[in-house]
């Protein structure tokens, strides 16, 4: 951490690193020093402790440095921020995207809570920028909120009810990016696969895909973020399937594999829907790799129920897992079922989700060994190594010294059983 510049703590999604760049820029604009932004997350208890636990710890080492809390916790509960006598202001996920609440830091002329209602928000495209993410990939917000209300989920009333950002402002985003060299585009959000539900014609995702590939014809590579398989179209499947630019990696907000349970979460599909959209994908996409949301210990949650999710691992072939044990956010519907699944038991499904998620992984790097691959380089370390992953996601070390933002082609081979080799062909 930079002394007496502006550092941010960003925890949870990609969508909040994104945010944590426009902030970033703004409070250097503003000419902020000796500052620190805590960029929150509200998905789980432990992400709200952990942030506060940070905010501690951040204080005690620069306690001349203002501490400015921001974020879904934030905005669900700036109280608890607001009580704590390390933090000197608390502002709001809309509050924190507008130049004007750094200006007014600056002059410290900020409200010590500035958090309006998030469902008062209109508009998501007032703070695009250009080039986040390393030299090679970018990432760009096509979307905020959420208009779904899963049971288990706090999520909404941190970031409002689902808005998009007008096709032509994407696309001319993603044009400028391209002519900047970036090699990779990834377009995220809250809910993806919303997109469009708000704006004049209700465009839908996969016309913007679409738009994307025809419109900005020099992109190479553009990913998906994670979607809600039910609401893919057929133009965003006909992407997905049929044009090698939309990369084969698609993340998959799944939840649960037992119908039971996707019920009483109040998801949109069954199991056999997830099955359905994975078994027909391969069908045309071969290549296609698949990761999943998957959450462990969810309320009522029976040991037959838990297989059932278990077995989608298999059933889907899902490679990269993010699991979750079950969390209880206060003000959801989750948190008042009776019949909670108790702590340690989600702790331990949990770990036997992230080991079926492993052996997939395991299985998917020695089926890639022999192949070749295009490994976007993303890095290079002290020594000159470079880094990147492949059109899958597999993570590779190159052979040979490599620039940020170079395509290499490669031959894989096993290395670890977290990163393979590739030797430059």
């Amino acid at each position: 951490m930079k002394e007496h510049g502006v550092d941010i703590v960003t925890f949870g999604c990609r969508l909040n690193a994104y945010e944590s760049e426009v902030m970033r820029r703004h409070a250097e604009a503003a000419g902020l020093e000796d500052i620190i932004i805590i960029n929150t997350c509200a998905v789980t208890a432990e992400a709200t402790r952990q942030a506060r636990q940070s905010i501690r710890k951040l204080k005690r080492e620069r306690p001349d440095a203002k501490i400015v809390v921001t974020g879904c916790a934030a905005q669900v509960d700036p109280g608890q921020f607001a009580s704590m006598e390390e933090v000197t202001s608390v502002i709001g996920n809309q509050e924190k995207l507008e130049a004007k609440s750094f200006a007014s830091l600056a002059t410290n002329g900020l409200e010590r809570v500035a958090v309006n209602d998030i469902f008062s928000v209109k508009e998501t495209a007032g703070h695009l920028i250009d080039g986040f993410g390393e030299r090679a990939r970018a990432f760009v917000q096509i979307q905020n909120g959420c208009n779904h209300r899963c049971t288990f989920c706090i999520i909404p009333y941190g970031r409002g009810n689902s808005r998009s950002v007008p096709m032509g402002e994407v696309i001319d985003q993603i044009k400028r990016l391209t002519d900047r060299g970036f090699k990779e585009v990834v377009l995220t959000g809250v809910d993806i696969t919303s997109f469009g539900e708000d704006l004049p014609g209700t465009p839908s995702l996969g016309a913007l895909v679409q738009k994307i590939l025809k419109l900005v014809p020099d992109l190479p590579r553009l990913r998906i973020s994670s979607i809600d398989s039910i609401e893919v179209d057929e133009p965003l499947y006909d992407a997905i399937t049929g044009d090698a630019r939309v990369m084969p990696h698609l993340h998959l907000s799944l939840q649960a594999g037992d119908n039971m349970i996707l019920k009483r979460m109040k998801r949109r599909h069954l199991r056999e829907d997830a099955i359905e959209f994975a078994t027909r994908v391969r069908a045309h996409r071969p290549d296609m790799v698949f990761g999943a949301d998957i959450i462990a210990g969810f309320p009522t949650e029976t040991e037959e129920m838990f297989e059932n999710s278990l077995k989608l691992v298999d059933d889907c072939s899902l490679t990269w897992l993010h699991v979750f044990p079950y969390s209880e956010r206060e003000g959801t519907p989750a948190a008042k079922i009776p019949n909670q699944v108790p702590k340690q038991i989600r702790k331990d499904r949990a770990a036997r989700l992230r080991a079926a998620g492993e052996k997939k992984v395991a299985e998917l790097f020695a089926a890639s060994v022999g192949r070749e691959a295009m490994v976007l380089v993303e890095r290079t370390d002290a020594d000159g190594k470079a880094t990147g992953h492949t059109e899958q996601f597999i993570p590779v070390v190159l052979d040979r010294p490599a620039e940020p933002g170079d395509l290499v082609k490669v031959r894989l081979a096993a290395l670890s059983d977290a990163v393979m080799a590739g030797t430059t062909i």
